[in-house]
């Protein structure tokens, strides 16, 4: 074998355009333009109409690119054919002396470490999950409806049709790169370069799953059942580990993050550990002192109402609160209770309230400015923050 026998040359091709490969608009949606590449795909198989290999190549590379939103992110900035970096000459600037010489000398944007694996690992997931106030505090079970990418059950992840396999790519020989040859007044010099026949992968697939079209992995929806910790809160996040999406190639799966979006209730409201809530009683229960049920997530409970409760007055009820996280305790339950003053009183009500008046000395009441801290204002303040 010569020298240049270890050597690719290439010819000079301007970067193809994939939209026009496929025949879509750059605006082009997800879904139009896996429909027009497997309409585009049936018609150029060599299986099925031999001698357009190379159009077939061209369309299965448009597709790998613009189907990947971060390489054809990267392909709509000019990042190179493969949108995985700048083509051949071009770039965003210089990388240092360090990028010059391994361009120069054996580096460059190819595969340096070797081909790229088929057989990745998947990336992580994130979805929302709604619960009710109940749940969140004490904890469930919630159905959950997940779309992932799961591994193609029609090729087990192997990508191939069956009765084929992958076979070594015969332009890179498997190394997943080709080493480019050029003249220069400094001499020759050698850089590598990413195969575009396997794209990096040191294989190819001949005969691809017309299910996943090679990839190993379909987007599917299932329905998990999601244990949601006693003590969540709005925005905490589950992680629930190889539950993501399958890596390309049937690869592993990352993991899947399940983002807990709590509820409003139309009673309590939650106030750290604490849960919070509102009880208006009659002003004669409020003077008098009163024992009344109120239900709660546990059940009813007696909510004793001492004699001269004064509006904006909290009841605390130990331990009835919220599960806090990754413990076995529980906050409480503060009411604030709100004392109803009446606005409409027959001849009868008004003369007892008249009679209470002068009993009282209040015939001619005068106001009191409050110097306490905890003054009318202050739990007017404390009232509406709770809320």
């Amino acid at each position: 074998m010569n020298r240049e026998d270890h050597y690719v040359r290439e010819r000079e091709v301007s970067v193809a355009d994939h939209y026009e490969t496929l025949g879509v608009s750059k605006d082009a949606s997800a879904a139009e333009i896996k429909s027009s590449y497997r309409k585009l795909a049936r018609k150029y198989h060599p299986d099925v109409n031999p001698g357009h290999e190379d159009e077939f190549k061209a369309i299965s590379l448009a597709y790998d690119v613009l189907s990947d939103p971060d390489k054809r992110r990267n392909y709509d900035m000019g990042g190179g054919e493969n949108g995985q970096g700048f083509p051949a000459g071009g770039g965003a600037g210089f990388g240092g002396f360090g990028d010059i010489f391994e361009t120069f000398f054996g580096g460059g944007s190819g595969q340096a470490g070797g081909p790229i694996p088929r057989t990745q690992r998947g990336k992580d997931a994130l979805v929302g999950v709604n619960i009710d106030l109940k749940t969140a505090a004490f904890g469930g079970t919630v159905d959950l409806d997940v779309t992932t990418a799961v591994v193609c059950d029609t090729c087990s992840g192997a990508g191939t049709q069956a009765g084929t396999k992958i076979e070594t790519c015969s332009l890179c020989h498997g190394a997943g790169s080709v080493q480019r040859m050029t003249r220069t007044l400094l001499g020759q010099m050698v850089t590598n370069q990413t195969c575009n026949s396997c794209h990096g992968f040191g294989t190819v697939i001949p005969n691809p799953c017309l299910n996943c079209q090679g990839d190993g992995r379909v987007r599917k929806q299932r329905t998990m059942k999601i244990r949601i910790p006693a003590g969540v809160s709005d925005g905490t996040r589950i992680q629930l580990s190889s539950q993501g999406e399958v890596g390309p190639g049937g690869g592993p799966a990352g993991d899947l993050f399940v983002e807990v979006m709590v509820t409003r209730h139309e009673v309590f409201q939650r106030d750290g550990d604490n849960l919070r809530a509102a009880v208006s009683v009659p002003m004669t229960a409020a003077a008098l002192g009163a024992t009344i049920p109120f239900e709660t997530f546990d059940g009813a409970q007696d909510l004793t109402i001492a004699a001269g409760t004064q509006s904006g007055t909290v009841v605390k009820l130990s331990g009835l609160g919220a599960a806090r996280l990754r413990s076995e305790t529980r906050g409480d339950l503060l009411i604030t209770v709100d004392v109803l003053t009446p606005d409409k009183l027959d001849d009868e009500q008004r003369e007892l309230f008249e009679k209470l008046a002068q009993l009282r000395g209040e015939e001619t009441p005068r106001a009191q400015i409050s110097t306490e801290n905890r003054g009318v204002f202050s739990r007017m303040r404390e009232r509406f923050a709770g809320r």
